[in-house]
């Protein structure tokens, strides 16, 4: 039976943006980006109150269906407590349907803030990274954006299939528990990463929708080495990083549904930047060894573009 929590207890859980795929590694390579929304979290008597400052403010609801809140309380529950009131702020920062890891970002600052409540209540119930990468990886599906919020740094994700869930009805169901899994790699200290924030938005389920179910077996494979090369490159071998970062499962794919993103990743490769759709896009990721062109720069914002070069980041935080 779940003990609740006392009124008063209060943490702060500071948790970065992230970008997927990196080119060729879909559904598996991600990188943490130092923009931050910050998740502050209080227990009360009774009742829920959230407030909602910057990114999405106008545009999420406000109560108990707010994925943070939904991510607060699934964090409580893991831990085997509960809350009879909450007041929730967040501070948002990461912009909203740009590719840039947002809803990854709030469920794993809510499943952070709720897990750090439990652990303010009792040390014995804080989780661990792996626990936090599974909780926040069922919210998603899958577990890139997810895992490189929980770990910081370069992250390489996967899924494995678990035991039988047992329904508690007829006993073990032909049901198999997913498992999430991610390792961090630390990126070489010369990498650098640059945005391109464009103002549209885009839907990940539409962009995934224009995914084929098959594709070639050459492509397959080229994919297969280069987001092998990929690791080598973000870690040892920056030189690598424009052949290591070229894809042919799905950015070609996605590129009628967005004619600037595309437009700009040519330009960059053509400059011998390693550039790529940062998740479902819109925005534009670079990797990058030394200053990012000053022409390049402007002629981005010329083009309606965000430039913004966030630091490789670490992990969720939580205080």
């Amino acid at each position: 039976m779940a003990r609740t929590l006392p009124a008063d207890i209060s943490v702060t859980a500071r948790v970065p943006a992230s970008s997927a795929n990196l080119g060729p590694g879909f559904d598996s390579l991600g990188i943490a980006l130092g923009l931050y929304d910050e998740i502050v979290v209080r227990t009360t008597d009774s009742g829920l109150t959230i407030r909602v400052e910057g990114e999405g403010a106008d545009d999420v609801p406000w109560g108990p269906s707010h994925l943070v809140v939904r991510a607060i309380e699934r964090g409580l529950e893991s831990a085997g407590v509960w809350a009879d009131g909450l007041d929730v702020l967040c501070r948002n920062v990461i912009p909203h349907s740009r590719g840039l890891g947002s809803s990854a970002s709030a469920v794993v600052g809510g499943l952070a803030a709720g897990r750090g409540l439990a652990r303010e209540f009792d040390p014995e119930l804080a989780g661990d990274d792996a626990e936090l990468v599974q909780l926040a990886s069922e919210f998603e599906g899958h577990p890139d954006n997810a895992a490189a919020s929980v770990l910081g740094g370069i992250v390489v994700s996967w899924t494995e299939t678990g035991s039988p869930v047992d329904t508690g009805v007829n006993g073990k169901s032909d049901h198999h528990q997913r498992l999430y899994r991610a390792v961090r790699l630390d990126p070489h200290a010369a990498l650098r990463a640059t945005v391109l924030v464009p103002e549209e938005r885009s839907s990940t389920a539409h962009t995934r929708g224009l995914l084929p179910e098959l594709v070639p077996h050459g492509d397959a494979a080229f994919n297969a080495s280069r987001a092998a090369l990929a690791v080598v490159a973000l870690t040892q071998r920056p030189d690598l990083l424009l052949p290591a970062t070229a894809d042919r499962l799905h950015q070609g794919y996605r590129s009628s549904a967005l004619p600037l993103t595309t437009a700009w990743i040519t330009r960059l490769r053509d400059a011998g930047i390693a550039a790529t759709v940062s998740g479902a896009g819109p925005t534009v990721l670079a990797l990058h060894t030394g200053e990012f062109p000053a022409e390049l720069r402007q002629q981005a914002a010329a083009d309606g573009l965000r430039v913004v070069h966030p630091a490789i980041s670490d992990g969720v935080r939580v205080v």
